[in-house]
């Protein structure tokens, strides 16, 4: 129940910033923002996990996410530096971030296997918002042709991380 919970307000987090549920569009500054904060927030949990499990398949997991997250994150920056884009931090990417601090503080309290599947069940949760919010909302929004891109391969890549997720949430029970 609290992975759904979790998942609800994650997606709630990733569309529902005060700009857009006025029903304005993310601009591509504000979908920049929200893309690389949410890469850095699984950064962040994947690092607090690899302190903490003693599970291969977990610690695995999570060096993947360190590393695939780090490198769409370093692009990223590439690219705004290059198309003159400054991030613009918005509501959503804080609401973002704050639900992540939160999160990680809760999971912070576990050790083990509880630790292990709420990590992982958390991980299938926010993949699964994320390739939501990139599919409906930060790639159909962006009018950038170069962000657009990037969206869509990190999109590919996180729908490969939310499959490896559920394997592994899979293997826990």
């Amino acid at each position: 129940m609290f992975v759904r919970l979790s998942a609800a307000i994650a997606a709630v987090s990733l569309l529902g910033g005060a700009a857009l549920a006025q029903g304005a569009k993310p601009t591509d500054p504000q979908i920049a923002h929200i893309a690389y904060t949410a890469g850095v927030i699984d950064i962040a949990a994947a690092k607090q996990a690899l302190k903490k499990t003693h599970n291969k398949e977990v610690k695995a997991f999570a060096q993947d996410m360190v590393r695939d997250h780090e490198a769409v994150n370093k692009q990223a920056l590439a690219l705004v530096k290059k198309l003159k884009v400054t991030p613009e931090d918005n509501d959503t990417s804080r609401t973002l971030s704050k639900n992540a601090t939160d999160k990680r503080a809760e999971l912070a309290k576990l050790k083990g296997a509880a630790f292990d599947k709420a990590y992982v069940d958390n991980e299938v949760a926010y993949h699964k918002a994320v390739d939501s919010a990139l599919e409906t909302t930060l790639i159909p929004n962006s009018s950038k042709a170069e962000l657009k891109s990037l969206l869509q391969t990190g999109l590919k890549i996180f729908q490969g991380h939310e499959q490896h997720a559920e394997h592994v949430a899979a293997s826990l029970k």
